[in-house]
């Protein structure tokens, strides 16, 4: 999918290290960052949770209630901390800001329809074109999310996805730059501001000229951490093709592992707090405050370059989080782990504070039980959606 044929000329080789170089031409260089693993990421994830949950209950005592964060946005299901679809997020925007969407539709996947043709037809219907990105419409960390190039990859998606389950495609933005802005607002103020952004790069390793992509991956400490995934022995990824697998970059040529860029495949996270300008934040703000009792949450965006990242141009959002989100910048590997939970402390605080406020405006809580049954059913879909790649 990834690879292009190698060629032994000197002028062929000197065209692929020049495309190989304007990969991410968006983003800060990738040849200059750190691929190691950060302390925080090497926890077991449920020790690592152990002093979030521990903090979780002491929030909840305080305020006579353990499920406040669903009122973080009360007009979302759960306010967005589990089970909630993708497709609501983007259809409250309204209005002028829509236009900073990347264009989406959603179906029903069902036992008694052709959906492979109801797939070809949406298609059809919104303008959509090869490549496409195709995703569940509930779904979490990546899970399910592919790149199709063709009908035949969108029929072998289809029938792959369960039934029952709704089904997302949206438009392959083809901008390299990928960021997580993080938007927060309180209820008693008219205007909200972006608190964090980070930088997402895509699994990957960088060729030698020597080696294959698959010595590589365990030459390099990142890759190497997450290679039974790059590999596919792992039935909820696709993992990296043989031919791919086998071939030899040239020196300086950025080889893609994943198309999705989640920390379960070994993403690289990178705090670009210091990009945040008034213009941004502004920004986002409007296009929050368009959807109603929008509090808290992260905007997923792939944008042209930092310059007009910051200038509040050249970006679309392709997914919105509500509670269940996290200010990802915790999870730059040069972060120390007190910091990552001096952060994520913060922002549990801060969603009980939001919700407080909301209880205080006449919303009232999600039930536990209700919340736990939606976190049951989530992880029920993510056990039977295709593999990401």
């Amino acid at each position: 999918m990834y690879l292009r044929t190698h060629k032994k000329t000197l002028k062929g080789h000197k065209k692929r290290t020049s495309r190989a170089r304007r990969l991410l031409s968006g983003m800060p260089s990738i040849h200059a960052l750190r691929t190691h693993v950060g302390r925080a990421e090497r926890i077991p994830s449920k020790l690592f949770y152990f002093p979030l949950a521990l903090n979780w209950v002491r929030l909840g005592l305080r305020n006579r209630s353990l499920m406040l964060p669903t009122l973080a946005n009360p007009r979302i299901e759960f306010g967005g901390l589990w089970g909630e679809s993708k497709e609501v997020y983007l259809d409250m925007v309204s209005g002028e800001q829509r236009q900073w969407l990347a264009r989406y539709a959603t179906m029903d996947v069902t036992e008694d329809e052709d959906n492979v043709t109801g797939a070809k037809d949406l298609m059809r219907e919104t303008g959509l074109s090869y490549p496409v990105v195709a995703k569940p419409d509930i779904g979490w960390q990546g899970h399910g999310v592919q790149l199709l190039h063709s009908e035949q990859e969108l029929e072998h998606y289809v029938t792959a996805f369960p039934n029952g389950a709704k089904m997302m495609l949206q438009e392959a933005v083809p901008w390299e730059g990928e960021a997580g802005v993080f938007y927060v607002r309180m209820p008693d103020e008219e205007r909200g501001k972006v608190v964090s952004i980070t930088f997402r790069y895509f699994p990957h390793v960088i060729g030698d000229g020597l080696h294959s992509v698959h010595d590589l991956i365990f030459a390099d400490e990142r890759a190497a951490w997450k290679s039974k995934l790059h590999l596919g022995r792992q039935a909820r990824h696709g993992g990296v093709p043989d031919a791919l697998l086998q071939s030899v970059p040239v020196a300086g040529e950025i080889v893609r592992l994943a198309f999705i860029g989640s920390i379960r495949v070994g993403g690289l996270y990178r705090d670009a707090d210091h990009h945040i300008t008034e213009v941004l934040s502004d920004r986002f703000d409007a296009i929050s405050r368009s959807m109603p009792d929008f509090h808290y949450g992260r905007y997923d965006v792939r944008f042209d370059t930092v310059e007009k990242l910051k200038a509040g141009e050249g970006f679309k959002i392709i997914e919105i989080n509500g509670a269940g989100s996290e200010a990802i910048s915790a999870w730059d590997p040069e972060v120390p782990v007190g910091k990552v939970y001096k952060r994520l402390l913060e922002h549990q605080t801060l969603m009980f504070t939001i919700g407080a406020m909301n209880k205080a405006r006449g919303w009232k809580p999600t039930r536990l039980r209700d919340v736990i049954k939606a976190a049951r059913m989530q992880t029920r879909l993510i056990n039977r959606y295709p593999p990401s790649s």
